[in-house]
């Protein structure tokens, strides 16, 4: 697939592509390693650490999933950006995948925040630096997993979900084998994505889109919709179902990010 035409069927994705390779080229051309970046220059760039995101740079859930830990990160969560995204976005819409990504890399780096969190008060571990695309990638993969369940088709096609499981238990699996791999933002990010993407699929199956007029070359006829299809309202309450889930998500991770951040207050002033 070339450049422009992944720009035009999918051009959230091939921003969101545009803007890893463009933050990591900075981060370089600024002087940090292209392989082995230290914790100070991630930090500077973004990365999400439990005392700054928790504690007074909550944007820090978002940015860190545009920042990459070395070349092979940028390269690896790149590939499954454009795996994923060419395949996702025309099925969701240009906002509503927009909208998936970051709320399931918000999601993904907010329950690594819980996990830290209880690991400090349990055990006193301390906590550590994430950064990258995963969680919202997870997230993606895993709404996609949702929509070949449903059976919705894409162009006609169905999504193999025998495929979509394989390979999203393979990156599972992955995570928890490797060591410095950021598990509770993979399954934060996959949570996210199969709720909004179960949201979408219901208001897909309960309001189908109207068909579009199809040419057969074979035949050489062109099919219309129906009168029934064609003159249906275009205004549905089921079209407003995922944006609906969507802001429900997003005043969740609100009280979810107060939450954690009022209990670092309290155990602070407690200290202090």
């Amino acid at each position: 697939m070339t450049v422009q035409h992944l720009l035009k069927t999918a051009p959230v994705t091939t921003l969101l592509l545009i803007s890893f390779v463009g933050l990591f080229a900075f981060q370089v051309y600024s002087g940090v390693d292209a392989n082995e970046p230290t914790t100070e220059a991630l930090l500077h760039w973004g990365a999400n650490a439990l005392p700054f995101t928790m504690g007074g740079e909550p944007w820090r859930l978002v940015t860190s999933a545009f920042l990459h830990i070395g070349l092979m990160h940028l390269l690896f969560n790149s590939f499954a950006m454009y795996f994923f995204g060419q395949v996702a976005e025309p099925i969701l819409g240009s906002a509503k995948f927009l909208a998936l990504f970051l709320l399931a890399a918000i999601g993904g780096n907010l329950l690594n925040s819980q996990v830290t969190w209880d690991a400090i008060l349990e055990s006193g571990a301390q906590p550590g630096i994430s950064a990258g695309a995963s969680g919202g990638i997870m997230g993606i993969g895993a709404a996609l997993l949702i929509i070949a369940l449903f059976k919705i088709s894409v162009n006609g096609l169905q999504l193999n979900l025998k495929s979509l499981i394989i390979i999203m238990a393979i990156n599972l699996v992955y995570g928890f084998a490797v060591p410095g791999i950021d598990n509770a933002g993979h399954i934060g990010g996959a949570i996210t994505g199969i709720i909004i993407a179960a949201a979408f699929a219901l208001a897909y199956k309960f309001d189908p889109p109207i068909p579009n007029a199809y040419f057969d070359p074979v035949s050489k006829i062109t099919y219309y919709p129906s009168p029934t299809d064609s003159h249906k309202s275009k205004v549905s309450p089921w079209q407003y179902l995922p944006w609906a889930v969507i802001a429900l998500i997003c005043l969740g991770f609100f009280g979810w990010w107060q939450s954690i951040h009022q209990q670092i207050i309290a155990a602070l002033t407690m200290i202090n």
